[in-house]
């Protein structure tokens, strides 16, 4: 004795993939899986901090000259409103939080090999 109401998701999908006879998609990407929703904003964030100022200073060359693109290079930290207003918002804070992580751990991480390589080149090469 089975009725709609007592029906599983899982079974209401299954009957509605041999009624249209269309293909069954993963059932995990319907729902906000917490590690793909972590990683995917982490490189995000990774990305972001390495593409953008890199994209900025190469579209400010093209347009304007030498000089000036180096005075306009500072307006890049007006994108990092896009992560801050991530956070801002509910559904996208989790999102936002951890592409900020990926900013953070990418700028230190590059500070820091470029304190060791300034460090080396000093100590030992001159």
């Amino acid at each position: 004795m089975s009725t709609d109401q007592e029906r599983s998701p899982e079974q209401e999908q299954g009957s509605a993939d041999d009624a249209g006879g269309e293909e069954r998609q993963p059932n995990w990407w319907h729902r906000d899986h917490p590690t793909f929703t972590a990683l995917t904003g982490f490189f995000t964030g990774l990305g972001f901090v390495i593409l953008v100022p890199g994209l900025f200073i190469a579209i400010l060359n093209l347009l304007f000259s030498y000089n000036t693109a180096e005075d306009l290079f500072p307006f890049v930290l007006v994108t990092l409103v896009i992560p801050i207003g991530l956070v801002v918002v509910p559904r996208t804070r989790r999102f936002g939080l951890f592409m900020l992580v990926g900013m953070l751990v990418t700028a230190i991480v590059v500070a820091g090999v470029a304190a060791l390589v300034l460090w080396y080149m000093v100590t030992y090469q001159s």
